[in-house]
């Protein structure tokens, strides 16, 4: 959960690398860009503690992004910032081409089936290889929607509504 509205989440620290104060990455973020050097991160932890780093660098080792933080320069630092998630400001974002959508944006919409009905809100997002796909809960049942334009019919971000038109098949988890 963002410390605010005013900030939205684009990674959590998934572990440490080396001795010398580098992080490993787990990023939300379309691209390692949005960490570059000098900017600044909000790191919050479930507790409400909250720091403010600057980024050295990043950069990837294989499929794991590396990060270096400003002031974090041993294991140990490292260490104790393991599982705190990394906010960058909102307004510091890009701006999107229409259509698209940041995921901070759409997590907690009501989604909606074809015939109108409430099916449950938007829990989290995750990537496959070919294209997203929501996580939709409701009262302890989940259901997966891929993110195509088929199944996907409608996203309107000020009435805070997805609306989708289920495949064949799909059907509630747990």
């Amino acid at each position: 959960m963002a410390p605010d509205s005013r900030y939205v989440l684009i990674g959590r620290i998934a572990g440490v690398h080396g001795m010398g104060g580098n992080l490993k990455l787990r990023s939300y973020a379309e691209s390692p860009d949005i960490f570059a050097p000098g900017c600044l991160l909000l790191a919050a932890r479930g507790d409400g503690a909250e720091k403010v780093y600057e980024v050295n660098w990043v950069q990837t080792q294989g499929r794991t992004p590396l990060l270096s933080l400003k002031g974090v320069s041993d294991r140990r630092q490292a260490e104790d910032l393991v599982g705190w998630d990394l906010f960058i400001e909102k307004a510091l974002l890009p701006e999107l081409e229409p259509g698209t959508y940041y995921w901070d944006d759409l997590i907690g919409m009501d989604v909606f089936g074809g015939d109108g009905v409430r099916l449950g809100r938007l829990e989290s997002i995750f990537r496959t290889g070919s294209n997203d796909v929501y996580v939709v809960t409701d009262g302890g049942r989940e259901l997966l929607v891929p993110v195509i334009a088929s199944v996907v019919t409608a996203v309107d971000l000020t009435a805070r509504r997805i609306d989708v038109n289920l495949p064949e098949g799909l059907e509630w988890q747990g």
